[in-house]
């Protein structure tokens, strides 16, 4: 079992993250990213929900037009829209997504996104 715990910028951060089951509670964890102080401060902020060796999965909000450049992950990556837009393009494409939509990428593809409003995305990868 592997869990990650408090700091001074994330008070309420003691979670399992990886166990025989790992149980979240999506909208209690978009509360709990808005309520922090980096949400104020910056243009997003993401809590990992479950991390072992073969699975990682992140709930991140962005605030109007952040920006993900260039990203690549070595693994099958997904992007979830649960909330708001968000523009996405690689080096061939170019798309707008909207809430409830879903991609996916083979592994090593760059990417880069942003946000058109607020958003909130479930990334998960798969290695």
């Amino acid at each position: 079992m592997k869990a990650n715990e408090a700091t001074l910028n994330r008070p309420d951060g003691d979670r399992v993250i990886d166990a025989p089951y790992v149980l979240a509670d999506i909208a209690d964890r978009i509360e709990q990213l808005k309520d922090e102080k980096a949400w104020e401060t910056n243009d997003r902020n993401g809590i990992t929900l479950v991390k072992n060796d073969k699975l990682t999965i992140v709930l991140t909000c962005l605030q109007d037009g952040a920006e993900i450049k260039d990203n690549s992950v070595n693994g099958i990556l997904t992007i979830e829209v649960l909330k708001g837009a968000i523009h996405v393009s690689t080096d061939v494409d170019s798309f707008e997504m909207k809430k409830k939509s879903l991609i996916s990428f083979r592994q090593n593809i760059v990417h880069s996104l942003r946000a058109d409003g607020k958003a909130v995305l479930l990334l998960t990868t798969v290695l």
